[in-house]
């Protein structure tokens, strides 16, 4: 069994091994990829423009919870679909699949952002909806973790992604990543405001 120190420890490993890497694969030093995040997030906010963040279980409860922060912390236009009766009628009547892509294919408009949540990268219905936000003009942002090969982490223009071996540290460590870029937006908000 783990005692807290180690648990501790490995979870500033994990924190220490994000990598990012941009649509062609290239990797970008983190400080410089939350820049490229956090300019794209001013661009959209000053142009009217939306964030959409998405994810399953825990990960749509970051999601919310990101959603929440960015609307009323930083005034950034932000959604979720969490909502039970939409979910449930997608899932019902075409397939879970397609639960995120299809609200995107209504409501995403070309310079709006995806930020797309999925511990394992696999998700079917987290891919779908990147590539569905990618084919219409959005910014796709990426969060995975276990494997560096998943396939999510080649659908983003930018593709955020840690060395966690356990849904517990991936969860952590993506909660750490979109409190950064948060508290990022916040303090731009309060610069302009200044």
């Amino acid at each position: 069994m783990v005692d807290w120190t180690q648990n501790i420890s490995g979870l500033q490993a994990c924190l220490a091994s994000l990598s990012v890497c941009d649509d062609t694969g290239k990797a970008l030093a983190p400080d410089l990829a939350f820049t490229h995040m956090r300019t794209a997030t001013v661009d959209l906010k000053r142009n009217g423009k939306r964030v959409y963040l998405i994810g399953n279980g825990a990960s749509a409860s970051m999601a919310s919870h990101t959603a929440t922060d960015l609307s009323k912390n930083a005034l950034v236009q932000a959604e979720v679909f969490t909502d039970l009766a939409i979910l449930t009628a997608l899932a019902n009547d075409l397939c879970y699949e397609e639960v995120f892509a299809e609200p995107l294919r209504w409501r995403l408009k070309p310079g709006d952002m995806l930020v797309a949540i999925s511990s394992s990268g696999k998700s079917p219905n987290i891919l779908q909806a990147a590539r569905v936000a990618a084919q219409q003009g959005g910014l796709v942002v990426t969060l995975s973790a276990m494997s560096p090969h998943n396939p999510l982490r080649t659908l983003g223009s930018l593709n955020f992604y840690v060395q966690a071996n356990t849904y517990g540290l991936a969860e952590t460590c993506h909660a750490a990543i979109l409190h950064y870029w948060v508290d990022q937006m916040v303090e731009s908000r309060m610069a302009d405001s200044a």
